[in-house]
């Protein structure tokens, strides 16, 4: 049997012999495809473009389709607080009044992590506060808020309640997935005490900072050379005032350097005492305090 199938070739060998007018009608069908392809694809970048734009109903169209290599976040400070109330209390005062946080840890046997301010935006949690000279750091931090009852300032070496220990888990996964995010150093992960001395307490000596900065989370001071100044703030006492005003500033804390021991240094030593040597929170210049403080970096942690 003779094969009846022909290919586009051979037909359109056979036609250009014997059959002009079909060659013709070939052609502009051809052409008409490729017109029709080319449409096909600016229609295609159309769609595209309409992905990534997006019209205002103004005067313009948004167009958001570039994007810029240099940025960073601008978030670079996280602040750790207590609620000094209940779970449901905090959740209430959190979410029905002008404060705010963007997380709240509970302290459930499970703890919950809520959400209550985007990232993105600023919350109401820091108040007037101030670290390495930059103040009121609401705009450029993120607030945590941890459910725990408070702790009364006393000069006994009471520690007051402690934090469950999956809490704490919770909140070093929590902070440490925030600093991430954003790129926050160390040194700038904070308690509200911290950035606001004259005013807050929180979140007190009961939190271990210690195993926040064993686990990456925050700074801690360089031990072993701690001890060898201690030893010598023993042998010839510790440091004047204008030493302590100076070092509080270096490592973030807001301080008049007024070389001597004024309620704002005394407060501004127990804010320190309460991160770094909290087994006595008693706002003096003693030699430990004074032999932490110099063992503590400027940058990054001790550890």
């Amino acid at each position: 049997m003779t094969d009846i199938f022909v290919s586009r070739d051979q037909l359109g060998a056979q036609s250009e012999q014997h059959n002009p007018l079909f060659v013709l009608m070939r052609d502009q069908a051809f052409a008409t495809i490729a017109r029709f392809q080319s449409l096909l694809v600016v229609l295609l970048l159309l769609v595209l473009a309409g992905c990534t734009s997006q019209n205002t109903g103004g005067p313009y169209r948004l167009d958001e389709s570039l994007k810029a290599n240099g940025k960073n976040s601008r978030i670079d400070i996280i602040v750790l607080h207590y609620t000094a109330s209940t779970k449901p209390s905090a959740l209430l005062t959190l979410t029905n009044r002008e404060v705010s946080a963007h997380y709240v840890v509970s302290d459930d046997s499970k703890p919950v992590v809520y959400k209550l301010v985007d990232e993105n935006l600023s919350a109401w949690h820091a108040g007037e506060s101030s670290w390495y000279g930059r103040t009121f750091v609401n705009p450029r931090s993120i607030g945590i808020e941890i459910v725990h009852p408070g702790w009364a300032r006393n000069v006994s070496g009471e520690l007051g309640p402690l934090f469950p220990a999956a809490q704490i888990d919770a909140v070093i996964a929590l902070t440490r997935e925030v600093a991430k995010r954003h790129g926050v150093a160390p040194e700038n992960i904070v308690g509200h005490s911290d950035v606001a001395p004259l005013r807050k307490q929180d979140p007190g000596p009961a939190f271990p900072w210690k195993k926040l900065a064993q686990a990456g989370v925050g700074r801690w001071f360089d031990e072993a050379a701690a001890a060898k100044y201690q030893a010598e703030y023993v042998r010839n006492g510790p440091p004047d005032a204008g030493w302590f005003q100076k070092q509080l500033k270096r490592v973030g804390y807001s301080v008049p350097e007024s070389n001597y021991f004024d309620a704002n240094t005394l407060h501004t030593i127990a804010a320190f005492q309460m991160h770094y040597r909290p087994e006595l929170v008693n706002s003096k210049p003693d030699a430990q305090t004074a032999a932490r403080l110099r063992a503590l970096p400027t940058n990054g942690s001790g550890l």
